[in-house]
């Protein structure tokens, strides 16, 4: 069973991304379209889950299935759309996860929210730290329960989505 921790940030997720980034271009090649580090891990000084989170824009869906063979062997699970229409979500380490892949054809409104999000955090510190707060609190509140430590989140989460979709436009 997996363990809900949060950490406070730590400096090596960055890098720890790039090189992820790289093992996963050279794996996937030509179906991918972009790579974003996005999460918690990629706002710097923020606590997070030490799970790295990549946003994958793909050229196409059906392609990137056809490759789930290849990215087992760089050490993913495959779980299909795991509950989000057009999406393929890939993870990393079983119950020590250290990397979830979120992918998306390129265009999927998704890709907008999750960017949106990401940024909006790194440009207003206050928010990022009252998040950390509520990300502590969820965690203690959860008993590693993951749908109810994400319910705890979600207003919050809900409420900024939406300033920062309204920011980028």
């Amino acid at each position: 069973m997996r363990k809900i921790t949060v950490v406070a940030y730590d400096a090596q997720w960055p890098e720890q991304y790039e090189a992820e980034r790289a093992l996963l271009q050279a794996t996937l090649g030509q179906v991918i379209y972009h790579i974003h580090h996005i999460g918690s891990t990629s706002v710097p000084g923020l606590a997070a889950k030490p799970v790295i989170d990549i946003l994958l824009e793909v050229t196409d869906l059906d392609e990137l299935d056809r490759l789930n063979a290849a990215i087992a062997a760089i050490g993913y699970c495959a779980r299909g759309e795991n509950g989000i229409s057009n999406r393929r979500y890939f993870t990393k380490g079983g119950d020590q996860r250290s990397h979830q892949v979120h992918a998306y054809v390129a265009g999927d409104t998704q890709i907008r929210k999750h960017l949106a999000f990401r940024d909006y955090l790194i440009t207003h510190g206050e928010t990022a730290a009252r998040y950390a707060e509520i990300k502590r609190a969820a965690m203690r509140a959860s008993e590693n329960d993951a749908h109810r430590y994400s319910a705890l989140k979600a207003d919050f989460i809900e409420h900024h989505l939406r300033l920062a979709l309204n920011a980028s436009e």
